[in-house]
C-alpha cells in the first residue's frame, strides 16, 4: 500500500465533511491532481492544515473515495476493517438467529463505516460486492476479517468497477467450498433460488424484504396482481402465497421466465395457473389497455435506468409517465405499490411525481403506507443518498 497523501479540502466543502459526510468528491479536493493510485490512503485537512478525516482514494460512479475514520491516530488497516465488520455482524445478530430469513445484508458500505463495498449473507454463503479498484485493494482485510469472525460454507465476490461501474465477468469464488447452485434461501418463510456464480445479479433483491411481506400479509388476498419489471417473480410469489386470485409477471429479460417458474415451484405454487410474460413493460401496458384488462394490485419496481428497443426509462424523468400507465389499468379502489431505488431524489420529490401522475390522470388517491430500507441496510443521516429506497402504497379512490 502506498504511503498516506495529504489532501486539502476546499473551504466551501470543509463544513460538510466535518459534519460527517463520507463521500469524497473530486471538486472538494484542492490537490486532487496529485492522486494516482486507487487504494492510496489520504489524510484530509483544511487550508490551515487542521485534520478532518482519513479516507481512501477509489473512483466509482458516486465519487472519488470514502472517509473511513475521523480519528487522526487510527490507521486504515486490518484492525480498522475488522473492528467495523465485527460491529456490523453484531448488529445483525437477530437476523442470524431467525430461521425464517436466511438472506440479508451484513455490511452496508458507508452505513457500517466504510463505503465502497457491501457483504450479503445467503444461508451460509457470503457475497462481497466491490465498487471501486480502491476498495478492492483492501480485499485481504475484508476477507480475512470474515474468515476469522464467521462460519461460512464459501465466500464469493463480484467486482462492479468495470467501465461505467459495470460488472466484471470472471470466476467469483474466493474461499471455502464451491457452492452447488442454486442455493435455496428463505425470506420470511418463503423459499428463493440464489445463484452466486451467474453474473451481476443473484436472483433476489434483499432490500425489498419488508415490502414483500406486506404484500403477502396485507394486500394480496383475493386480488388480481400485476408485477412489472418482475425479474425472478419475488413479488408474485409473495402475492400468490398471500392468496391472490391471480398473478401476472412481466419482464423484458428472457431469463425471468425460467427463474420465475423456479421460484413458484419451490413454494408449491402451480406456475401454470399464473401468467409469466416476457415483454417490454410499456408494450404490455398498451396491450392491457387495448384488451381492457385491469388489476386490483399493480407493483411498479423499475430499475433507475432501463433501455429497450422502443423505450428508455430514467426514474428521475419518467416515473410520472410510468405511474400514469399503471393508473389506467388499475381498478377503482385498487392499489399501486410504487417503488424506486434511484438515489437522485428523496421521498418528498417522489411524492410530487405521484401527485402529478394522479392529477394528470384525473384520479383521486390516498397514500396508505411508506417503506424505506430494512434494518440490515444500515444508513447514516449525514449521507441521505445512501437511504435510496422509496416505496409508497397508493389507493385509487373513486373519481
Amino acid at each position: 500500500m502506498s504511503k498516506e497523501i495529504i489532501v486539502k479540502i476546499s473551504e466551501k466543502h470543509v463544513n460538510k465533511y466535518r459534519k460527517g459526510y463520507p463521500l469524497l468528491h473530486k471538486e472538494a479536493m484542492i490537490n486532487q491532481h496529485e492522486l494516482r493510485d486507487e487504494g492510496t490512503t489520504l489524510k484530509l485537512v483544511d487550508r490551515r492544515g487542521n485534520f478532518i478525516g482519513k479516507a481512501y482514494y477509489g473512483k466509482q460512479n458516486k465519487g472519488s473515495g470514502w472517509i473511513v475514520t475521523r480519528n487522526e491516530s487510527e490507521a486504515i488497516d486490518e484492525t480498522l476493517f475488522n473492528k467495523k465488520i465485527k460491529r456490523a455482524l453484531k448488529d445483525r445478530e437477530n437476523l442470524f438467529m431467525d430461521p425464517e430469513t436466511t438472506a440479508f445484508r451484513v455490511f452496508n458500505g458507508e452505513g457500517d463505516g466504510i463505503g465502497g463495498f457491501t457483504i450479503d449473507y445467503y444461508a451460509g454463503y457470503y457475497l462481497i460486492n466491490w465498487y471501486s479498484e480502491g476498495i478492492y485493494s483492501f480485499r485481504n482485510h475484508v476477507i480475512e476479517s470474515l474468515k476469522s469472525n464467521v462460519e461460512y460454507k464459501a465466500i464469493y465476490q463480484k467486482k462492479r468497477f468495470g467501465k461505467q461501474g459495470q460488472y466484471i465477468e470472471e470466476d467469483e469464488f474466493v474461499a471455502g467450498e464451491r457452492g452447488e447452485f442454486p442455493i435455496i434461501v428463505k425470506e420470511n418463510g418463503v423459499d428463493f433460488a440464489v445463484y452466486l456464480n451467474e453474473g451481476a445479479m443473484v436472483g433476489i433483491f434483499l432490500d425489498q424484504r419488508e415490502v414483500r411481506r406486506a404484500i403477502r400479509d396485507q394486500y394480496a388476498k383475493g386480488k388480481t396482481v400485476l408485477n412489472t419489471f418482475s425479474y425472478t417473480g419475488a413479488f408474485s410469489v409473495f402475492s400468490a402465497l398471500g392468496e391472490a386470485s391471480h398473478t401476472t409477471s412481466v419482464d423484458l429479460a428472457n431469463r425471468s421466465y425460467a427463474k420465475t417458474i423456479e421460484n413458484f415451484s419451490l413454494n408449491g405454487i402451480d406456475y401454470e395457473a399464473q401468467d409469466i410474460i416476457v415483454d417490454d413493460v410499456f408494450k404490455y401496458f398498451k396491450y392491457a389497455k387495448k384488451k381492457q384488462k385491469s388489476f386490483d394490485l399493480v407493483i411498479l419496481d423499475p430499475p433507475s435506468f432501463a433501455r429497450s428497443k422502443k423505450f428508455t426509462f430514467r426514474a428521475e424523468k419518467d416515473y410520472t409517465n410510468l405511474l400514469k400507465e399503471a393508473i389506467a389499468i388499475t381498478e377503482e379502489q385498487g392499489v399501486i405499490i410504487a417503488s424506486t431505488n434511484c438515489s437522485k431524489f428523496g421521498m418528498k420529490k417522489f411524492k410530487t411525481f405521484i401527485d402529478k401522475a394522479f392529477k394528470d390522470a384525473s384520479v383521486a388517491y390516498k397514500l396508505i403506507e411508506e417503506y424505506s430500507l430494512p434494518e440490515d441496510y444500515k444508513t447514516i443521516s449525514e449521507f441521505k443518498e445512501g437511504d435510496y429506497l422509496k416505496v409508497v402504497s397508493i389507493q385509487l379512490l373513486k373519481g
